[in-house]
């Protein structure tokens, strides 16, 4: 059985105590297909209480791919002053990146979990919210290592053998 709406799973979590910071967040919120807004502003249809967030932080931008069926989503970047990671990419004001299944995106300090799971209706989505105690993203970015180099050191340099 087909679910009608496309379903977006938001995991939420900040590392300031108490839980002033997500005093706005409703537990299930159902949207049209305009962007849904974060940020500190009264427009914005998720309030986060962050001082340096943005009124107008970062969207959800859904979309209907050229002869797709379901919904996709943008990340758009709103804020002049902040960046936001999404999966491994900083992204700058206006910049913006197709989320896939699963999400990890941070932003102020805030971490955020995005799950898409699509459905049928193309006029609206459902949001189902979850503040987490706990930290949600262990590594904010991609660490290169020095695998070859390591390797590439510890072999003696070419030459006359002994």
């Amino acid at each position: 059985m087909e679910r009608p709406h496309t379903v977006l799973r938001v995991s939420l979590h900040h590392p300031a105590p108490g839980p002033t910071a997500f005093t706005h967040v409703p537990p299930r919120l159902q949207h049209d297909t305009s962007p849904l807004l974060v940020g500190r502003g009264p427009d914005a249809h998720l309030r986060l209480q962050l001082p340096h967030l943005s009124r107008r932080h970062l969207s959800l931008e859904p979309y209907l791919e050229k002869g797709g069926a379901l919904l996709t989503f943008n990340l758009k970047a709103l804020s002049r002053k902040g960046c936001v990671w999404v999966n491994g990419l900083t992204l700058r004001f206006l910049e913006q990146v197709p989320l896939s299944a699963v999400n990890r995106v941070a932003f102020s300090g805030v971490q955020m979990v995005v799950h898409v799971d699509g459905g049928t209706s193309l006029e609206a989505f459902v949001c189902f919210f979850h503040l987490s105690p706990s930290p949600l993203i262990y590594r904010l970015q991609a660490e290169e290592t020095e695998e070859w180099e390591g390797i590439l050191q510890e072999q003696p340099p070419p030459g006359p053998g002994p």
